[in-house]
């Protein structure tokens, strides 16, 4: 005791300077393990949760979900919707000290649309300019529409107008890279000591099913704001292991909790419980290579048999809405079409399913359909999974389960591996039914898991894009989810919300429909 108080009284007196005030740490459960920290390569939100942490587009989502500036301080559009011109802040730095230019923007949009590169969310800027050429290898990556008119002002030049566009250039996918360090390093740019950001953090621990350790960056042009000064995100697709160690304190806070503990949690932590609707779809998909699956007879008859409402409130506790559409209710101006079952009861559409599957040569009198459920390992999906293999067992279908940990899984999907029924999800990129409706398109590789192929509802979606009058517009995607809910390549399940929990010690979180929650707007006591 003594040896303490001595040295702080002996420098209290002598005016020496104050102890350095403790690091600031936030322990974060991140879902799942990242597959990629290279933006141009990333594709899910585990990925998204970290990235936009470490990088910063052109446009960011504050911390209410909205659109805000990013790298970009502002911009102008021209009068025909075509031409945005982004003036960069004078300060914006990567890690490393560099400015961070229009050029680096041009590289990076160049990268994304690179054939070479086989970028998984490359389709979503089709819009730019020259995109969809360069992509398909049909034009030269310096043809792309994104122009550094001076080292802060760029100019993205489009095909047509796109009223998401700034929601879009706040995608993972678009967030830049350091030139210099991917044409030295390649694939080795992104580990830590080599990966130059220019978000509020950096890069300094990777370690596989372990943990991902981020730290201020100093160079940040906010950085003065930045209150957190350290993040640790741990991969924890098991949600009871991050619900206990969330009550235990380990954690503060943590995405994805299972849904039968919602009343639970509230009556433990109370408003440390957040839900948060969505624009998200979590669906089946069916891969219509395989047969019986390319018999809509078979999709149709198993869609139909399953219970929406039981999934919603019996697994689910109300946290999610029965769906029948693709594309989630709530945009403002469409109607989702649903298929021409939705309406009647479920004792009529389990009926009506063993109808068409005895058409298909299935159940009684006929040959048995077996088939396997695949999944990400999560305890919400596995009990989905139970309960729809418990529906389709009551129409006499054999049914097996498959589950692997999220990365394999949907690298599995992504890569064209053949299956018969896999769970997949959808989280919007921007607050538009293309968004949804262009992943079953055949010009799709990455995201159409179905392999659906319908010359029809490709055209409808192509059509649209060379429709200029909004309601137009979105009458003839409306049409395209009118086709896509009669064939039933997917089956939707269910409207989403984001389930987190968040410790009290963390202010200025908002919730909020994109799900967007940077750090550099948290602050912890």
């Amino acid at each position: 005791m003594i040896a303490l108080v001595l040295p702080l009284t002996a420098g209290l007196l002598s005016g020496a300077a104050r102890p350095a005030l403790a690091e600031t740490v936030l322990h974060k459960g991140n879902g799942a393990e990242a597959q990629t920290l290279d933006p141009t390569h990333s594709s899910i939100i585990a990925e998204q949760f970290i990235l936009k942490d470490l990088f910063e587009g052109l446009t960011i989502f504050d911390a209410a979900g909205k659109i805000a500036p990013g790298a970009a301080e502002s911009w102008t559009i021209s009068p025909d919707g075509l031409v945005y011109t982004f003036k960069l802040r004078p300060n914006a730095k990567w890690s490393n000290g560099d400015p961070v230019t229009a050029a680096d923007f041009v590289f990076s949009f160049r990268r994304l649309e690179d054939p070479k590169e086989a970028a998984s969310l490359a389709n979503l800027f089709f819009p730019i300019k020259n995109a969809e050429a360069v992509n398909g290898g049909k034009a030269g990556v310096d043809t792309l529409g994104v122009k550094a008119l001076d080292d802060r002002t760029l100019e993205i030049t489009l095909e047509r107008p796109t009223p998401y566009l700034l929601q879009l250039l706040a995608n993972q996918a678009a967030l830049p890279v350091h030139q210099a360090s991917v044409e030295k390093l390649k694939a080795d740019f992104t580990k830590p000591g080599n990966l130059i950001s220019n978000g509020a953090y950096v890069l300094t621990e990777n370690l596989a099913n372990d943990h991902v350790t981020l730290v201020k960056n100093p160079h940040y042009w906010d950085a003065a704001n930045v209150r957190i000064d350290k993040v640790i995100s741990y991969p924890i697709d098991d949600q009871a292991s991050a619900q206990r160690r969330f009550l235990a304190g380990e954690l503060d806070m943590t995405f994805e909790f299972a849904a039968d503990q919602l009343k639970f949690l509230k009556e433990k932590v109370g408003d440390q419980v957040h839900v948060s609707p969505n624009l998200t779809n979590e669906y089946y998909a069916f891969d219509t290579r395989t047969p019986p699956f390319d018999d809509v007879r078979v999709r149709r008859a198993l869609s139909m048999a399953v219970d929406r409402d039981f999934l919603a409130e019996k697994i689910f506790s109300g946290t999610r809405v029965g769906s029948y559409s693709f594309v989630p209710a709530g945009l403002p101006g469409y109607t989702p079409a649903k298929p021409d079952f939705a309406d009647r009861s479920q004792l009529d559409r389990e009926d009506a399913a063993k109808d068409l599957l005895k058409q298909a040569g299935f159940g009684e009198g006929g040959k048995p359909l077996k088939l396997t459920i695949r999944f990400g390992t999560n305890d919400n999906n596995r009990r989905i999974a139970t309960a729809v293999a418990d529906m389709w067992k009551a129409l006499g279908v054999e049914v097996s389960l498959l589950n692997s940990d999220s990365k394999s899984h949907y690298a599995f999907l992504r890569d064209g591996g053949t299956f018969e029924v896999a769970r997949a999800a959808w989280v919007a990129d921007y607050a538009d039914a293309e968004n949804f409706l262009a992943l079953p398109t055949t010009a799709n590789k990455a995201f159409n898991y179905s392999h659906f192929a319908s010359p029809d509802y490709d055209a409808l979606v192509a059509k649209s894009y060379a429709e200029t009058d909004p309601a137009k517009r979105l009458k003839i995607l409306e049409d395209a989810e009118a086709l896509l809910a009669r064939e039933q390549p997917v089956a939707p399940l269910l409207s989403n919300a984001d389930l987190w929990l968040v410790s009290n010690k963390v202010k200025g979180w908002q919730d909020n429909a994109a799900n967007e929650h940077l750090t550099r707007f948290l602050s912890k006591e």
